[in-house]
């Protein structure tokens, strides 16, 4: 009989890069202040790559050192990279390949994913069916953006949100009921104007008109967004309780995408979640986009222990979303 296996969560790594740029910079920069940007998102401040040469795949390097330094792995022992990002080093060559040629993981084969700010979970889910095929023990899932190099910093409505960093966490086999259980996910095309970089594809190749008409910079109805992230989270995040038969009662931890403090609120809320039961993040680093999921993982490891139910659910371009239920497991080294 052929063994069952899950994908369990067994070490992370987090990374954003030293250079912050707070509200009180913004409110030189543009016609915003601190006292608003708080009340409407909840960002303090966020971490910027001020470092031209610094790429997405940067980023994401400095993530996996952490992990295999803490996993006290080599890097000739992962077997394979599935990068979720919105901002590839580059159009052709994954930011995947570019990890491992820098990060050493000679023994890895890489992919991308782009679902924008659910790009985590997606790849995650993507990750963990490796793993459950029972053909590869060591697999890294990584969120990484580098916002800062899509965003407009004249525009008020979008500067303000954003942020640059890569979280990372590696997949190991598991015969026990942990690891990634469950998901629920959804992807809406229609959406697509609504949150988008419309220059720099196929259907509009970057040209001095693109460049001058800033359609290379992130573009957003963020009225809209807000809506449907409130009640595309909700959604899929209660389809997962009733798939699982669990109920607010019994999670432990909920796990949402930081784009907006009043979202994460609201989600929580409608999941009848308290407070002390969801995790935050995004008064100091902003919306890092894939980022942001495995960031909150990493921040708070040492608050997790074996065992404990987890829901994790995002929202984002495409429109994209869903939510996946995790339950933790003992981290290598602990």
């Amino acid at each position: 009989m052929r063994t069952r296996y899950n994908a369990a969560i067994t070490a992370l790594g987090g990374y954003v890069p030293e250079n912050v740029l707070t509200n009180h910079d913004l409110e030189k920069m543009v016609d915003t202040n601190n006292e608003w940007i708080v009340a409407r998102t909840g960002i303090k401040e966020r971490h910027i790559a001020s470092d031209k040469n610094t790429a997405t795949s940067d980023l994401a390097v400095k993530a996996v050192e952490r992990l295999l330094k803490d996993a006290n792995l080599s890097p000739e022992a992962i077997e394979c990279v599935v990068v979720a990002t919105s901002t590839p080093d580059y159009i052709m060559v994954s930011t995947a390949s570019v990890v491992c040629e820098k990060a050493g993981l000679v023994n890895a084969w890489g992919v991308d994913s782009n679902a924008a700010c659910s790009g985590f979970l997606y790849a995650l889910t993507l990750g963990a069916s490796l793993i459950e095929s029972g053909r590869y023990k060591n697999v890294i899932v990584i969120g990484a953006d580098k916002n800062s190099a899509i965003i407009n910093y004249e525009d008020r409505n979008t500067c303000i949100l954003f942020g640059d960093g890569a979280g990372a966490v590696l997949l190991e086999q598991t015969t026990a009921e942990e690891g990634l259980i469950d998901n629920v996910f959804r992807t809406d095309g229609s959406g697509k104007e609504q949150l988008i970089v419309r220059g720099g594809g196929s259907m509009h190749p970057s040209t001095t008109e693109t460049v001058s008409n800033k359609l290379n910079y992130i573009s957003q109805n963020g009225r809209v967004v807000f809506k449907a992230a409130i009640e595309g989270m909700t959604q899929t995040c209660t389809e997962v309780f009733e798939r699982n038969d669990l109920n607010a009662a019994q999670v432990d931890w909920l796990i949402p995408h930081q784009a907006n403090l009043r979202i994460i609120q609201a989600v929580g809320e409608k999941l009848n979640i308290s407070a002390d039961h969801v995790k935050v993040n995004i008064d100091r680093y902003g919306n890092t986009t894939a980022a942001t999921i495995p960031l909150c993982l990493w921040d708070y490891k040492n608050d997790f222990k074996a065992g404990d139910k987890m829901i994790l659910t995002a929202f984002g371009a495409g429109f994209s979303w869903g939510a996946s239920y995790l339950v933790w497991s003992k981290l290598r080294g602990q």
